[in-house]
């Protein structure tokens, strides 16, 4: 919040100032200048049309909770998924905070919300599913929530999957794909995948354009209610040391996300294209033997987890 400075746009007392536009909006206007970004991404990318089914992961969290307000408000077909992790308070938390947006807000747009519960579906919450098959929570997590994603988005025919990633999730990704040089993760580090074989929905990243800040305050003045706190199982990941070293970078020289990622995506943009990465994907990708979901194995990631802990005496 700031004091004694005006909006940008129609000089008003401001609400919020933006150091990397050099700007500085009322509510009203940065209502607008949030919703015209997210406009501007949805165009430049060609993520979807106004006659599309989409369907958001909403999480509890601002971004995600934001991005299905955003979309909603700008009139598009929009339902969410809400994937329980099973992470004790935390979870419980989070499905409060999603079940109140959809049944207050989502509802008046004729909008619906999708559950899928992982420890009533996979037989145990995250953590103790990690425990079982010895890997990373958060890996465990992340093979979990990608395959729930395009299932849901399959299963009940919508045409594009939307998440709340924003311009600090994606420039920290981006950071640490390139100081590890990891070149298949960089040729699909864009906002927009296309649906490049059967099995698989179109996916795409509306809030590339704005930042953590920018969206925290958009639910703050917005009265969207968010999880505040961070996931206690993404505690020592890498991508929060990224996140923090950009923080830095970007109070130093405002703008220095912006550039870094908004920079990559034009230069990425002469060599890997939307119909490229559809045929390499439809070169190496085949159903899973089990699920038929696509998959570069002859069974899924997904079924190796769910197969490896169903082996347990656990479940």
């Amino acid at each position: 919040m700031i004091r004694a400075m005006n909006c940008t746009k129609c000089k008003t007392k401001a609400a919020l100032k933006l150091p990397r536009h050099h700007a500085a909006f009322c509510k009203n206007c940065f209502n607008s200048f949030v919703h015209d970004q997210v406009h501007k991404a949805i165009r430049s990318q060609k993520m979807f049309e106004k006659t599309d089914r989409l369907l958001v992961a909403v999480s509890g969290g601002k971004d995600s909770l934001a991005l299905w307000d955003i979309l909603l408000k700008l009139g598009y077909k929009t339902d969410g998924l809400y994937v329980n992790l099973g992470i004790g308070g935390y979870s419980e938390s989070s499905r409060e905070k999603v079940v109140h947006f959809s049944e207050t807000v989502a509802a008046g747009y004729g909008a619906v919300l999708h559950v899928h519960t992982v420890d009533r579906e996979e037989g145990a919450g995250i953590r103790e599913l990690a425990i079982i098959v010895n890997r990373p929570t958060c890996s465990t997590c992340g093979t979990i929530k990608r395959y729930q994603f395009n299932h849901a988005a399959i299963r009940h025919g919508y045409d594009v999957m939307a998440t709340g990633h924003n311009l600090d999730d994606e420039a920290a990704r981006l950071l640490g794909n390139v100081l590890h040089w990891q070149a298949e993760y960089l040729e699909k580090q864009g906002p927009s995948l296309p649906a490049s074989v059967d099995g698989f929905a179109k996916k795409v990243k509306p809030l590339y354009r704005l930042t953590e800040r920018e969206l925290a305050a958009y639910c703050v003045l917005n009265k969207i209610d968010y999880v505040v706190e961070e996931c206690p199982m993404a505690q020592g990941a890498r991508t929060l040391l990224y996140k923090e070293v950009l923080n830095r970078l970007e109070t130093e020289s405002p703008g220095t996300k912006q550039m870094f990622y908004w920079g990559f995506l034009e230069k990425s943009g002469t060599t890997e294209t939307p119909t490229s990465i559809a045929e390499k994907d439809r070169s190496s990708l085949h159903p899973c033997s089990n699920c038929g979901q696509p998959t570069t194995a002859e069974t899924c990631s997904y079924c190796k987890l769910m197969a490896r802990a169903k082996t347990s005496t656990l479940l």
